[in-house]
């Protein structure tokens, strides 16, 4: 237990609560009562709705969305993404229709696991590397890199360092995570709205594209032709890798609230696991519905590589499906750790 609590502060610090509140619209004379907690509610919970009908009017009818998916007055949430929904009850009274809204959040129902790690292998890395993708393609490494006029995409030998292939981006762009999928490479850009698609092989640039609702670009998976981006706030958006427009989104949310800062991600074994931007450690969340049910502990590893002014923070995590391992590093870390993913 202690260990949780040791946990819940390094790496889930600052988790901010859900709530939600009644907030009917100003003509309707209706609002919507659940049984939610101060607004949260756990999703192996029962969702129970009401109406309060403070001037005692007949209702006809009534009928409940929750994010435009009609629900019973009894919902069982099992299936339901976390986070923050909207809920609307549309109320016929006298053949005239009223709507009136209101906020839940459903957490998850259980504690994230808490995971460690036994380091197999260490390899070099180049230590003037700001790590903000990492991921590997056929046995081979790539690696986006971050700041401006530093801005890096790289194609690596992991196990001596080496660059195989290197360009840089224009000193407007601080380069951030990056993903392959069917022989292209996808690119994001912080605060530019902009990311670059590339040819695996080549390097060469073959397209561009902008983001939609997601303010800026941090980290970025992929899975069975569906593309993660994490905007640096709980939610992971769900990308069409063909037009590359954003469809959907989850929240990333634990048994008390949401977790923020989600930064450079991999998909291992159905999880999306990803850092938490100045955090050392990597939440393993579930991509179906944004509960975070893991947390590594990585801290650790920061003391193993060489101590400088420009040392920053764990960033980077890629599964290699030809050693069915996990490799990480830092931002201007000199090593490339191959570690094993144990329970505690």
């Amino acid at each position: 237990m202690k260990t949780f609590k040791y946990l819940t502060i390094i790496f889930l610090g600052g988790i901010l609560i859900g709530c939600g509140s009644n907030s009917g619209q100003k003509k309707s004379d209706f609002s919507i009562k659940t049984n939610a907690e101060k607004g949260n509610i756990a999703n192996n919970s029962t969702l129970k709705l009401s109406l309060e009908n403070k001037k005692g009017l007949t209702i006809d009818s009534v009928a409940y969305h929750l994010d435009g998916k009609r629900i019973n007055e009894n919902s069982d949430l099992k299936d339901f993404k976390l986070g923050k929904h909207s809920i609307e009850a549309t109320v016929y009274v006298e053949g005239e229709k009223q709507t009136t809204t209101s906020a839940v959040t459903i957490l998850n129902s259980e504690l994230p696991k808490v995971y460690t790690y036994k380091i197999i292998n260490e390899y070099p890395h180049d230590i003037t590397s700001y790590t903000q993708g990492l991921e590997f393609y056929n046995d081979t490494l790539y690696e986006s890199t971050g700041q401006h006029k530093e801005s890096k995409l790289r194609k690596l030998d992991y196990k001596t360092g080496n660059i195989i292939k290197n360009i840089d981006l224009a000193d407007e762009y601080f380069g951030e995570g990056l993903t392959i999928l069917n022989n292209k490479v996808y690119q994001l850009t912080w605060q530019k709205g902009t990311g670059f698609v590339y040819d695996v092989n080549t390097f060469e640039k073959l397209s561009s594209f902008k983001y939609g609702n997601s303010k800026e670009g941090w980290g970025l998976c992929n899975y069975n032709n569906t593309i993660y981006k994490s905007d640096g706030t709980e939610k992971i958006w769900l990308l069409n890798s063909e037009t590359l427009a954003e469809q959907e989104y989850i929240q990333v949310y634990t048994n008390k609230g949401k977790i923020v800062g989600i930064n450079e991600m991999e998909w291992i074994d159905g999880k999306i696991y990803a850092n938490r931007y100045q955090k050392d450690g990597v939440a393993i969340i579930n991509p179906k519905n944004g509960a975070v049910i893991g947390v590594v502990d990585f801290k650790p590893l920061k003391k193993l590589v060489t101590q400088h002014a420009g040392l920053d923070v764990l960033n980077g995590i890629a599964y290699n499906p030809k050693t069915k391992t996990i490799f990480v590093t830092g931002k201007r870390w000199d090593k490339l750790f191959e570690v094993e993913i144990l329970e505690k």
